[in-house]
């Protein structure tokens, strides 16, 4: 039975992997580049550290990494940000966790200042206040430093006893660098083939879909 819960964020607790797809295809095009939408959809998980050398060159990162990702960010608040919504049930899930006497945090490879908007979004801003974000690691999903973070924030519980939620395999990636089991969700846009396939020790639709299954479910123990 975990005594700790971490949770991601994007495609996990909210609807906004599409959205955050579109906003860097937007920006890249900016910059003058064109990339297909799905190549860019199967990088979503990863912040635009790890995102960006992928289709960039080391010397254009160094030159323009920085004033492309927040020209990123200004796209998604101003084009994407309204047709983002909260996944169902997931104050309910949160309170069921808490009611269980779990510890919750949220682990994600947004900005901070986007998780508080995310939160609301939500509807988890009274229910959660243990958190990470990229501005909290050197380096994002799929490296560990996002978990290792919330693990500190969350007084260093054991790494067997917590459990993180998340929707891509870079979640269940990075859990596992830090020592993590994660149950997957499918909700993200992921095949169960391949959350399994990245170390996803179980794999629910959405977060509706883990609740009504959690008696079940390796948060109940």
């Amino acid at each position: 039975m975990p005594k700790a819960v971490i949770f991601d964020v994007d495609g996990t607790l909210i609807d906004s992997n599409d959205q955050h797809a579109s906003a860097w295809q937007d920006a890249f095009r900016d910059f003058g580049h064109v990339f297909d939408a799905a190549t860019i959809r199967a990088q979503i998980g990863k912040g635009g550290d790890q995102l960006m050398p992928v289709f960039l060159s080391r010397d254009e990162i160094e030159a323009r990494g920085e004033d492309l990702e927040a020209h990123r960010a200004g796209i998604l608040k101003e084009r994407y940000l309204p047709a983002i919504k909260g996944f169902p049930d997931v104050p309910a899930l949160m309170r069921r966790l808490l009611d269980d006497g779990r510890a919750i945090a949220l682990a994600s490879s947004a900005k901070g200042d986007e998780l508080q908007v995310y939160k609301r979004i939500a509807g988890i801003e009274d229910l959660v206040g243990t958190e990470t974000s990229s501005d909290d690691a050197d380096q994002s999903k799929p490296h560990p430093d996002i978990f290792e973070a919330a693990l500190e924030r969350l007084g260093n519980p054991s790494p067997g006893d917590a459990v993180v939620v998340g929707d891509t395999p870079y979640d269940a990636q990075a859990a596992a660098k830090a020592g993590l089991r994660t149950i997957g969700l499918l909700c993200g846009g992921w095949s169960e083939d391949a959350l399994r396939e990245a170390g996803c020790i179980a794999v629910y639709q959405d977060p509706a879909d883990l609740l009504r299954r959690y008696d079940g479910s390796p948060l109940a123990g």
